[in-house]
């Protein structure tokens, strides 16, 4: 049996702050970029198009209502010309690429998921993710997902499955994906994330968490977990920083996030990068996730199935499911398919 070995890149990098179309357009630059430097995987961070909204960690709710706004005005849908464009990008290059977005829908002009999906070579989506539950002030932005796109995708590469920031700190949701054979795992994590007021306590170390988490998952599945922090550019810093005389020594106070790969025992197998904008390789070759399993195969001899039972419901959520009678003949309207 042979395992596949290749090379990743991890994008650390800005978004055009709220700005779907040139955001969409940088996304495609970095995916050629990478390509032309031999990478057959891309990660994008969590939520790249338009950007993350860490406003709602610097003001009240009551202050953000434009910025709210512009995010549901940018925020893209699964099926639109955003990702269609990212998707051609993907077919063009030969390259996979995973994309972190604010998901709009049809249904209400201000619901937004937390959303990642997944591209293979050929532009085709594998893999279409909403965030279970956002974290602390995100939940003033996203609606909680569902355990649909908890699904690990075979492809030439391996078995890859992703998990959006803090669902990384879920040992169920993490589990869910070993239990698929996971092999290549993507983190995907904000450029910066403040928990306090750096003045009065302690910040939440982003780095810090990301490492832990990022290691505890490649240690426990014995596999490669390749992580995309966002980068806060200049431009979002000040744009926030002028609306309120505190956001600017919070931001510039507040640890920001790392971008690194981890090998199959738990440790960096790249450089860790946070301070520069750019894209980060990391080679990648399965055959190494072969021997730690003799130590600790958590989805085979080393766990006990007969006492422990994970049961995921992978249903899609949904407001509204309308029901038909087949024998009703007045039901002129009824779909031949769902949607």
């Amino acid at each position: 049996m042979t395992y596949p070995s290749f090379k990743a890149a991890m994008a650390h990098v800005a978004p055009v702050f709220l700005d779907k179309d040139a955001t969409v357009d940088k996304a495609c630059s970095l995916i050629r970029e990478a390509a032309r430097n031999g990478a057959e995987l891309i990660v994008f961070p969590e939520t790249y198009i338009p950007a993350f909204p860490v406003w709602c960690a610097l003001q009240a709710p009551i202050h953000n209502h434009d910025l709210f706004c512009e995010l549901a005005a940018n925020s893209i849908q699964i099926d639109g010309p955003e990702l269609a464009k990212i998707a051609e990008t993907a077919r063009e290059c030969e390259l996979f690429v995973s994309m972190g977005f604010n998901e709009g829908t049809t249904v209400s002009s201000g619901c937004i998921w937390n959303s990642n999906v997944l591209f293979d070579d050929a532009g085709n989506i594998m893999c279409h993710h909403r965030k279970i539950v956002p974290t602390f002030y995100e939940k003033l932005i996203w609606a909680p997902g569902d355990g649909a796109g908890l699904e690990v995708c075979p492809t030439r590469l391996g078995r890859v499955g992703m998990l959006i920031c803090g669902e990384n700190t879920n040992p169920l949701a993490r589990f869910a994906l070993l239990a698929q054979g996971e092999q290549v795992h993507l983190s995907t994590y904000p450029p910066v994330w403040p928990s306090h007021d750096p003045a009065v306590h302690e910040n939440y170390d982003l780095k810090n968490a990301i490492l832990i988490r990022a290691g505890a998952h490649s240690f426990e599945g014995k596999l490669f977990n390749l992580v995309a922090a966002g980068y806060l550019d200049q431009n979002a810093r000040d744009l926030l920083a002028k609306r309120d005389k505190e956001a600017g020594r919070i931001l510039d106070a507040s640890p920001r996030g790392i971008s690194v790969a981890i090998g199959p025992g738990g440790t960096p197998i790249s450089e860790i990068m946070q301070a520069d904008e750019g894209l980060l390789y990391a080679d990648v070759d399965l055959s190494s996730c072969v021997e730690p399993k003799q130590l600790h195969d958590l989805v085979g001899g080393y766990n006990r199935f007969d006492i422990f039972q994970l049961t995921v419901d992978r249903t899609a959520q949904r407001p509204i499911r309308f029901q038909y009678r087949d024998d009703d003949p007045t039901d002129v309207d009824k779909p031949t398919f769902q949607s």
